[in-house]
């Protein structure tokens, strides 16, 4: 059992590592992709904003298409789809077919992402489950660390078509795994009913649930504090650091970094502390982390080391509370665990999407921007989470009185 356990996690970690791959491993490419293609650097940015929204948008439907059809044909048919797509971005002659297949990609890699999370659910619950999302968080999270990495030395070596037909090979080969080993947590008694007006109500029960868009939101923008500095990362770390192409893991290194230790914590602690004990461990670490960057950066210019590090304080706080932050919220709606972690996903990526789009270009170019960002997100995200404990001790309340 153990053993199934520690494949499925390894299977589910490197599903979840192709968001990440999809994203990070062609930053280092944009001035080649925009010197190749003849296009402004500004107009490259939008092959990744039209990832983000598709990958935002097909977050809604993943896991609820996994509800009525079973979590393994989803997640083979979303690789299928990725793997065409990343072989039409490695032969894209212009931008707008660059732009296409980068929709494409957007729309199919997150699957492994959210029913990864709803596989975890059916088939552990509690403790166990919070230590598999930690486990699988530890896995994944390597995946900003290396993908810029190897994005850069790709790019020196071969060009930015190579990074493409590196994501083409990643592609292929989840899908042969998936195909032989990837079993089915699912049973077809359990399975949703696929009827529109059943979906849609569901969506509709979700959409007004308090507690649910709470944790959901809370998630996300906490996420979004130091995803912006992902997104921002071709600006700011040769403009704003003054670093070359090879240089992108000086900024990704400490934010993974902060993630796999805060996992492995969170993962360690599963069984010996209460959820909302990590909750407030990993939100307090954030918030320290948000206000030593901002006093940073405003008594001096961004550099390294110190312009990053709090960036490590800070994903390690993301990690030790997000295990017990996900099973908190699907557990508000266990028959319908798919839709759930669609749901969260598409709050997080739509944030993600508007921020890569809109913030990013703008903040990127500073580092106190990107520090006012990130302390903003924090503070916002305390904001949900103040608004979770008032409905707590409402019907606490309500339940005493008997009302």
């Amino acid at each position: 059992m153990k053993q199934q356990l520690r494949t499925l996690t390894l299977m589910l970690a490197g599903l979840a590592m192709l968001g990440p791959f999809s994203i990070d491993t062609y930053l280092p490419s944009f001035g080649a992709i925009s010197q190749d293609l003849g296009v402004p650097p500004v107009y490259v940015q939008q092959t990744l904003s039209a990832y983000l929204l598709c990958f935002a948008g097909m977050m809604l439907f993943h896991g609820t298409l996994s509800d009525s059809f079973g979590r393994r044909p989803v997640i083979i048919t979303s690789l299928a789809v990725f793997t065409v797509a990343s072989i039409g971005a490695t032969l894209a002659t212009n931008l707008g077919a660059l732009i296409l297949f980068r929709a494409l990609q957007g729309l199919s890699a997150g699957a492994g992402t959210v029913v990864g999370r709803a596989m975890i659910r059916d088939r552990l619950g509690g403790a166990e489950a919070q230590k598999m999302l930690s486990d699988v968080t530890v896995v994944f999270a390597a995946a900003p660390a290396i993908a810029p990495i190897l994005g850069g030395w790709l790019q020196l070596w071969f060009g930015w078509r190579s990074v493409f037909a590196f994501l083409t090979l990643i592609g292929l080969l989840l899908g042969l795994v998936c195909w032989r080993a990837l079993p089915e947590s699912l049973p077809a008694s359990q399975r949703q009913a696929f009827h529109p007006r059943q979906i849609l109500g569901n969506y509709w029960t979700a959409l007004r649930h308090p507690q649910f868009l709470l944790l959901a939101f809370a998630m996300a923008l906490s996420s979004i504090g130091f995803f912006v500095y992902i997104a921002a990362a071709p600006h700011f770390v040769p403009d704003v650091l003054g670093l070359p192409a090879t240089a992108f893991g000086w900024l990704f290194i400490p934010l993974v970094g902060g993630m796999i230790s805060g996992a492995t914590v969170a993962g360690r602690l599963a069984h010996r502390s209460k959820p909302v004990q990590l909750i407030r461990a990993g939100y307090l670490l954030m918030a320290t982390a948000a206000l030593l960057n901002l006093g940073y950066n405003l008594l001096f210019p961004a550099a390294v080391p110190w312009a990053v590090m709090p960036l490590f304080l800070y994903t390690f706080g993301v990690s030790l509370s997000s295990p017990s932050m996900m099973v908190l919220t699907l557990n508000v709606f266990p028959a319908m665990r798919g839709l759930a972690a669609s749901l969260q996903a598409f709050v997080q990526m739509l944030l993600f999407s508007l921020v890569a789009a809109v913030v990013a270009p703008v903040a990127g170019n500073s580092g106190l921007g990107l520090a006012a960002f990130l302390a903003a997100c924090i503070g916002s995200s305390l904001v949900c989470l103040a608004g979770l404990s008032h409905l707590h001790r409402r019907a606490t309340a309500r339940a005493s009185t008997g009302i």
